[in-house]
């Protein structure tokens, strides 16, 4: 199960729940800061998901004047999938690719001038994403302690991310080129 399998299903399996919810739920919660579900791909990943048993929709009249919604619900074997996926996740120590050490590697490519405003703009960048993530928490709270949890962990790592860079700016200033 891809880890976009796995958020869609950990969504549906909270409760019954339609694309468009799914998608409002994603953007409440923050998810796109650490899950790789686009907009466009939910539909596609729902109708995974029921092909493989692991979900079932029906469709559900509106409250209002509205069309009929497609809802999904998480089965007994997308239970068993979700809990499954759930352990493995645990299991394995993956390596976290991230495309700033690609940008560290081509370095030398680049003037030190270069270097310090790509790297600065890049501390902004991040600084900006904190307080994004920051607010979305703050905007919903109360939180569960899983959620919380989970806002913690993208701060956590902006935050470790940013010390990071802002440790190499001063190592790379202090270097004579």
């Amino acid at each position: 199960m891809t880890n976009a399998e796995l958020a869609i299903l950990s969504l549906i399996a909270e409760g019954p729940r339609y694309g468009y919810e799914i998608e409002q739920t994603i953007e409440e919660r923050g998810m796109r800061d650490w899950t790789e579900v686009g907009f466009s791909s939910i539909y596609y990943l729902l109708n995974r998901l029921e092909k493989a048993g692991f979900a079932r929709s029906k469709m559900q009249r509106s409250g209002g004047r509205g069309p009929s919604r497609k809802v999904y619900e998480i089965t007994p074997k997308g239970r068993n999938a979700q809990i499954k996926a759930t352990i493995e996740v645990f299991s394995v120590a993956r390596h976290s690719y991230t495309s700033i050490l690609l940008g560290v590697a081509n370095l030398p490519l680049i003037s030190r001038e270069q270097a310090v405003e790509v790297l600065n703009n890049y501390c902004q960048l991040l600084a900006d994403r904190r307080t994004k993530v920051a607010k979305t928490a703050q905007s919903q709270h109360p939180l569960s302690n899983i959620v919380e949890s989970l806002f913690d962990y993208s701060l956590t790592m902006i935050n470790a991310e940013l010390a990071w860079v802002q440790k190499f700016m001063t190592q790379l200033g202090a270097q004579n080129h």
